[in-house]
C-alpha cells in the first residue's frame, strides 16, 4: 500500500513517535552528520516500519542520513537505555511507543527513568490497535462479544503477543472496563499469535492495524473495534472501542504536548499493569 507523506503523518492510532535524545541538545545547524534512530522491536514491526519511513523522509528533507538501528530486547528497554547513555547531542534518537510508558511500571528495576532521561522531540503518528476475532465466532459486533464473554466466563482465549506489550495491556484494559473473564494465551510476538487466531486456536487478540488489515480484508479475521478515539479511515465500518467502553487521546505534535502525553500514558498504563498484576518475564 503506497501512502503519501501527508497521509502517513496523519494516520491515527496507538503508538509510534520519535522522541529522542537523552536529555537536551544545544540549538545549532542540524544535522551536520548522520543521525542514528534506535528501534527496540526488530525488523518488520510497526515501530520499525514507522522509523524507516520517517527516517527516509527526514534524510531527503534535511540532507543527512537518518540510519535506523534495530536493538530489540526487554520490550524496547535495550534501545531506550542505549539512547539514554548516548551523548545528548541530538544524533541518537529513539522510536518511542506505548511500551516505553508501560515499561516504567512493568519493570521494577531499570537503569534509567523514561520521563526524566528522554527528551521528547515530536509526536508523529498513532498506529491503531484493532480488536480481532476468528470469523467462526458467533459474536458479530462488540456488544455481542461482550455479552457472549460475560455469559461464558473463562471459556474464551485471547492471544497475547508478548508479555507487557501494547496489545497485552490493551487486552487487560478492555477486560477491566468490560468486566469480562477471558484467558490469556502468551505468544512470542504477533506473527504466531495471528497464525493461531486465523486457525481458530484462540478466539481473539488486539493487533496493530497495519499488520492485520490484509487478513481483515481477505475475510480471514473479523475486526470488531479499533482503539483509536474515532473510527479509522482504513476501516470506516468498524467502530471504535470508545463507542462502547473505552476512550483515547489524540497524538500531540509538539515537544511540550508530546512530553505531557508521555507522562499521561505512563500514569494510565501503570494503573492497568497494577490492576492486572502483570510482571516482566
Amino acid at each position: 500500500m503506497k501512502l503519501s507523506r501527508r497521509r502517513f503523518l496523519h494516520l491515527v492510532a496507538t503508538a509510534a513517535a520519535l522522541p529522542a535524545l537523552s536529555r537536551c541538545a544545544p540549538a545549532q545547524a542540524y544535522p551536520t552528520r548522520p543521525v542514528r534512530v534506535l528501534e527496540g522491536f526488530g525488523s518488520g514491526s510497526s515501530a520499525d516500519l514507522a522509523a524507516r519511513l520517517i527516517g527516509h523522509w527526514l534524510s531527503e528533507r534535511l540532507g543527512q542520513r537518518f540510519v535506523v538501528e534495530n536493538r530489540p530486547g526487554a520490550g524496547s528497554n535495550v534501545a531506550t537505555e542505549a539512547v539514554v547513555r548516548a551523548a545528548p547531542d541530538g544524533y541518537t534518537l529513539l522510536t518511542c511507543v506505548t511500551a516505553n510508558a508501560i515499561n516504567a511500571t512493568l519493570y521494577e528495576k531499570l537503569n534509567f527513568n523514561f520521563i526524566r532521561d528522554i527528551a521528547p522531540v515530536a509526536g508523529l503518528l498513532r498506529v491503531s490497535l484493532v480488536m480481532l476475532v476468528n470469523p467462526s465466532l458467533a459474536a458479530k459486533t462488540l456488544p455481542e462479544f461482550i455479552a457472549y464473554a460475560k455469559a461464558n466466563p473463562g471459556m474464551m482465549n485471547i492471544a497475547v503477543p508478548g508479555n507487557g506489550s501494547g496489545p497485552h495491556v490493551a487486552g487487560e484494559l478492555f477486560k477491566m472496563m468490560a468486566g469480562t473473564n477471558i484467558v490469556n494465551v502468551p505468544y512470542r510476538g504477533p506473527v504466531p499469535a495471528l497464525t493461531d487466531l486465523i486457525s481458530g486456536q484462540v478466539q481473539m487478540m488486539f493487533g496493530a492495524l497495519p499488520a492485520a488489515i490484509g487478513y481483515i480484508r481477505a475475510g480471514e479475521l473479523r475486526a470488531l473495534a479499533v482503539t483509536s478515539a474515532s473510527r479509522s479511515s482504513e476501516l470506516p465500518d468498524v467502530p471504535a472501542v470508545a463507542e462502547f467502553v473505552q476512550g483515547a487521546d489524540p497524538m500531540p505534535m509538539t515537544p511540550t504536548q508530546f512530553g505531557a502525553l508521555m507522562g499521561d500514558e505512563t500514569e494510565k498504563w501503570a494503573k492497568v499493569v497494577k490492576f492486572a498484576g502483570i510482571r516482566a518475564e
